[in-house]
């Protein structure tokens, strides 16, 4: 590993940190919540995350001056993104307060901290101009069809589509952008909407990011035959609408981008992009960049990981910043996790024994 004596301040020329395959640290996943109001069958199943499911007791969670002292560690050994995540994080109370403190961190380079939110967006019609104010950047929203009845029945409360619409409508408002909207398709459930919402989103600014149907966690009932490969969603779109491949934007992005074409077969950036995430079928282990901490101050390497490493016993024994920044240096250091490259290469058919952990848990 690269990296400096913990506590040591860092230059914008620092050198990165690196794992043990050279992999730098750059993007950090917070989890503000295990909880979330949707029962999406991929995620939290509710035949699992039932009425008495035994969720983290608030004592467990990690305040957000904790949050906030964790991340100012990150960011000064190369943390240059901020993702908050859950469950739902719009459901932790008084998120924007949060996302104030984030805000004030300084990065090496003097660079604004690029802070943004995965949500499902059921209250960001309400809430989108105040996270703006607070200092959001970014949204991500999860939308996995545009038919009520395919939508509902995935995320299993009856939530309508026509609510979440209108959230992202009042990102744009808003000024949080540019907007993703992610879609998880999975075959036999939603793959038909796959067209409808590309023409969608089209053109309107919003770029539309195809999910393959992943194995997180140990409760989704993950089989390969639900999977919709990339290339296959690709190759409906394309029949209807031309598409060109596009660069990729900086070194770890998770989507393979591609742009709609004008006439000339140009990429017509008004016309917008799509993007796919391919973990099952094309991992992109080699230049993963993300760390992960969860709700309670676990720190995982790999939203496929089974265990964790513990910060909050550190933030809460009187470890001053040093020794928090050197933990999480050795950490990284150590980091070796390429599951999606490892499981590609197995048997078709062979199983994991180790149990991960949930993806309401660490975010995706």
């Amino acid at each position: 590993m690269t990296s400096q004596p913990a506590g040591t301040p860092r230059s914008a020329t620092a050198a990165p940190t690196l794992d043990t395959l050279g992999r730098r640290l750059r993007d950090l996943r917070i989890s503000v919540t295990d909880r979330c109001n949707f029962r999406c069958s991929y995620c939290m199943p509710k035949e699992v995350f039932h009425k008495d499911y035994p969720y983290l007791p608030h004592q467990d969670l990690l305040s957000f001056e904790e949050i906030t002292r964790v991340a100012r560690q990150f960011v000064a050994l190369g943390v240059q993104k901020i993702r908050l995540t859950g469950g739902e994080p719009l459901l932790r109370k008084n998120l924007e307060a949060l996302i104030e403190q984030l805000a004030t961190i300084p990065t090496p380079s003097g660079q604004p901290l690029d802070i943004t939110l995965t949500t499902n967006g059921s209250v960001l019609a309400k809430k989108a101009a105040s996270l703006q104010r607070a200092g959001l950047r970014r949204v991500t929203v999860s939308l996995d069809g545009l038919d009520d009845k395919v939508f509902q029945a995935m995320n299993d409360v009856a939530f309508p589509v026509r609510d979440v619409l209108l959230g992202i409508e009042a990102a744009q408002k808003a000024g949080l952008g540019p907007i993703k909207v992610n879609m998880v398709v999975k075959r036999g459930t939603n793959e038909q909407e796959i067209l409808p919402m590309a023409r969608h989103f089209k053109g309107t600014g919003v770029a539309l990011r195809f999910i393959e149907y992943m194995d997180v966690g140990a409760t989704n009932g993950w089989q390969m035959d639900q999977v919709v490969p990339s290339s296959e969603v690709l190759k409906r779109i394309r029949a209807e609408m031309p598409l060109i491949a596009l660069e990729s934007t900086q070194s770890g992005e998770t989507a393979q981008r591609w742009g709609y074409t004008d006439a000339a077969g140009r990429h017509d950036p008004t016309a917008g992009e799509v993007g796919f995430i391919s973990s099952v079928t094309q991992a992109f282990c080699g230049d993963c960049n993300r760390a992960r901490l969860s709700t309670e101050g676990q720190l995982y390497l790999c939203l496929f990981a089974g265990q964790g490493h513990d910060l909050r016993s550190l933030l809460r024994s009187g470890a001053d910043d040093q020794q928090l920044q050197g933990a999480i240096a050795r950490v990284w250091g150590a980091r070796e996790d390429q599951y999606s490259a490892q499981r590609g290469a197995e048997p078709k058919g062979a199983g994991t024994a180790t149990r991960r952990v949930e993806m309401s848990y660490i975010g995706g």
